[in-house]
């Protein structure tokens, strides 16, 4: 798994590469999640434009993710987001917890409002 990660003011984008699977790979992005929390970083942007596909282990990730950011009073939106990653959210109903984006500019641009 690759993660790209990029600052845009007081906004860390991570850019994933790669399918959400589960293993390894896919626990690193919520370890990134973690340790960037630990050092104060509660405005994170995850960009999935490079992610074709995940199954239930990357959305657990995804809730991980959330969870951790929300418990340190933080925020996270999801960008980029492919048509058969984003049915995968709407059939379980699990959209409704994320803010999505079509870009990252959008993503960051909605932290500023």
């Amino acid at each position: 798994m690759n993660i790209d990660v990029k600052e845009y003011g007081n906004v860390t984008v991570l850019g994933v590469k790669g399918n959400l699977m589960g293993g390894p790979e896919t626990v690193s992005i919520h370890d990134k999640v973690k340790e960037l929390v630990q050092n104060d970083v509660l405005k994170i942007v995850i960009d999935l434009s490079k992610v074709k596909w995940m199954n239930s282990s990357g959305l657990g990730t995804m809730m991980g993710c959330l969870t951790s950011l929300k418990n340190a009073d933080g925020e996270l939106k999801l960008c980029g987001v492919a048509e058969k990653v984003k049915s995968l959210f709407m059939i379980t109903k699990l959209i409704t917890l994320f803010s999505t984006f079509d870009t990252v500019e959008d993503a960051v641009a909605d932290f500023q409002k």
